[in-house]
């Protein structure tokens, strides 16, 4: 009988699905103090350690339009749901989530070599203050000169530092959404000065638009998808251009920035990517693509770097944390709000996303309420996130890389 039950792409697709069901179920029975990234990383990684087929997400098919066509559909997505006028308001953000790394840099740089090897430091702050690239970069560059276990870390960096910032930022991004909403509930103004009744207008108002919609009767989920597509390519043309001194811009953030600018036009439609039913697939797609990334990540790795991982995490984020309350005191922003942004870097986009539409439904009782809640947090945490893992570990990084 249980050969009938064979394993196969669709069975991949199942397990993949029934882990991060788990996850969400967690996350919406703790009113989201448990998000479900974490849940869901730790059951992949337990997974990949006993018995769980070493290439689960690669079976199910998921990798190939995770990693690229699902990443620009979002990342445009992103746009629709955010105004210019909200992204020109991040500046603050931009600020505390700088000074928060340079805060993790400098005491990882300066602190960590009093007990462990500086080789492990300079291999694993580039990847602690972003992503998948920089660690990379450290790998490639730690290999280059013969340190296999340097590299191995860099790797492992990456690996695992969501595992402390996932619970940190659930944490602190609940505290400042219980803030918002009880002085939403009380009518008083919130963290930019915004009071309850200006803020439900200005979340209920239509934004002006210079194109008019597509009749309701051709209007269907795949036209929505067609635009999205389109705008996407447009940012693949974009990353493809180099601007004098600055150099070429990252597609991922002509995405966002062409989004926000072809909603406000109305060629795109707010909050796209929900209108036609897809967000789901397309951010589970995206997010198995990201867990991925643990299957390499051996009890045997662990074992033999636990320790300086842990120092370095410890120490980097307790830095970054201490400049991003100063930054936040400086540029007025709510501490609990500056330190959601800054612990970006330790996962960056989409689970910076993730986590904030979780705990936006878990404390908001009406549509309206979760309206003034994410209008809020989620301008602040994907901003945060490109500040930190699209653009500073990149550079980063290849600071770091000439240091060994």
């Amino acid at each position: 009988m249980l050969e009938f039950f064979k394993y196969n792409f669709m069975a991949a697709f199942a397990i993949c699905g029934l882990m991060y069901v788990i996850g969400e179920w967690v996350s919406t029975i703790t009113k989201a103090w448990v998000p479900s990234v974490f849940v869901t990383a730790c059951l992949m990684l337990l997974g990949y350690w006993h018995g769980v087929p070493h290439d689960l997400v690669s079976n199910s098919v998921l990798i190939p339009f995770g990693a690229s066509t699902g990443i620009f559909l979002l990342l445009v997505h992103m746009g629709t749901i955010i105004s210019f006028k909200q992204l020109m308001e991040q500046w603050k953000v931009v600020v505390v989530a700088l000074a928060g790394l340079a805060g993790m840099c400098l005491a990882g740089y300066f602190v960590c070599p009093l007990f462990m090897d500086r080789s492990f430091v300079i291999a694993g702050l580039p990847p602690l203050t972003g992503g998948i690239v920089a660690a990379s970069i450290m790998q490639q560059a730690a290999i280059a000169k013969g340190m296999t276990a340097v590299g191995v870390f860099a790797i492992a960096m990456y690996c695992v530092q969501g595992f402390a910032g996932y619970p940190l930022t659930a944490i602190f991004l609940q505290n400042e959404g219980r803030r918002l909403i009880r002085n939403f509930r009380a009518g008083k103004s919130d963290a930019n000065g915004v009071t309850e009744e200006q803020a439900v207008l200005a979340a209920a108002a239509v934004r002006r638009k210079l194109l008019p919609p597509v009749p309701k009767k051709f209007d269907s989920a795949v036209v929505v998808l067609l635009k999205l597509g389109i705008v996407g390519y447009l940012a693949t043309v974009m990353g493809g251009v180099s601007f004098g001194p600055i150099g070429k811009i990252s597609g991922a953030i002509w995405c966002l920035l062409l989004g926000v600018l072809f909603t406000s036009i109305g060629f795109l439609d707010e909050n796209s990517l929900t209108k036609c039913n897809s967000f789901g697939i397309v951010m589970f797609a995206l997010m198995m693509y990201i867990f991925d990334g643990l299957k390499d990540c051996t009890p045997e790795m662990l074992k033999s770097i636990i320790l300086p991982l842990a120092q370095l995490i410890v120490t980097g984020v307790s830095g970054q944390l201490l400049f991003a309350f100063i930054a936040a005191k400086v540029v007025k922003l709510s501490i609990p709000l500056a330190f959601s942004v800054s612990l970006t870097a330790l996962y960056g986009f989409p689970p910076n996303a993730v986590i904030t539409e979780s705990i936006c439904r878990a404390l908001a009782e009406n549509d309206e309420e979760h309206d003034y809640l994410s209008g809020i947090l989620m301008p602040a945490m994907i901003v945060g996130g490109f500040v930190t893992v699209t653009i500073t570990s990149v550079f980063v990084a290849g600071i770091f890389e000439k240091l060994f």
